[in-house]
């Protein structure tokens, strides 16, 4: 039987139960992953659908028959379980603590095959990027008293309404009219932390034209109290009409603006 997995309702790491596992270095399971950097955690409250049912206590389920995975050298470890665990752009900027609960099939001395239910516990570290892997060394199905298979989860960015990723880098597409393209202005500009902050753009706004905003990115792994930048990119809208007078008063003030 394949483990199943459901996100816990969680508030931080010291309310985690007593057979909670977490990503820490610890004997058995030996829990790793890509990325070690950061410090910062929040909490995160998430339900998978209510597909599993609540955590209540151990279960089980005999069989008679040993499940045993094997090739002609012998009995062999399994591949390991992966799940994908998606995250948004503010848990993967400011770290938090993701609960999951999984079953597992767990093999008695006698060969019996019983279910367990456990909680695993996974520490987002800031700055971490789609693709990491977190691994739960002999967290999943057992195939002998001696071999369980790994679970992994890998990290997936769900989609940002506002902001988009580059690496370390965040990006944000602004809309401003024509006039205040050709004039200058000043923009309130979101940042991902919910705060806002004034950019004042004294130049022409051309197509392609791009203004960076240093340190508003995501955290880097590397140093930890170092960040990416902010790339603000610009959404002219043009006028779809206008009068005579004002084409003319437009040619007049722009004249031929190539030369």
């Amino acid at each position: 039987m394949d483990a199943c997995f459901s996100r816990q309702d969680s508030t931080n790491s010291k309310g985690a139960s007593k057979r909670s596992r977490s990503p820490s270095p610890s004997p058995s399971p030996k829990p790793s992953s890509q990325n070690k950097e950061g410090s910062l955690r929040r909490s995160t409250t998430t339900d998978r659908n209510g597909l599993f049912e609540p955590l209540s206590g151990s279960t089980s389920r005999l069989n008679g028959n040993p499940i045993m995975f094997s090739n002609s050298t012998g009995v062999v470890k399994p591949p390991p379980i992966e799940k994908q665990l998606e995250c948004t752009l503010e848990d993967l900027c400011y770290g938090c603590t993701e609960k999951i609960k999984i079953k597992r099939d767990v093999i008695t001395e006698s060969g019996q095959r019983v279910e367990h239910k456990e909680m695993l516990s996974i520490n987002v570290e800031p700055g971490w990027k789609k693709g990491t892997k977190i691994t739960f060394e002999g967290m999943g199905n057992e195939v002998t008293r001696l071999y369980a298979a790994d679970v992994t989860f890998v990290i997936a960015e769900k989609q940002h309404p506002v902001f988009g990723r580059d690496g370390d880098d965040l990006e944000l597409t602004i809309e401003i009219p024509l006039v205040k393209a050709l004039t200058g202005c000043c923009l309130p500009i979101p940042l991902l932390g919910g705060e806002k902050m004034e950019l004042k753009i004294d130049e022409i706004i051309h197509p392609g034209y791009e203004k960076i905003i240093t340190g508003q990115g995501m955290p880097t792994t590397k140093e930890a109290a170092s960040r990416g930048n902010l790339k603000v990119r610009f959404l002219i809208n043009f006028p779809t009409e206008l009068t005579d007078e004002q084409r003319a008063t437009a040619v007049r003030i722009l004249g031929d603006s190539s030369s």
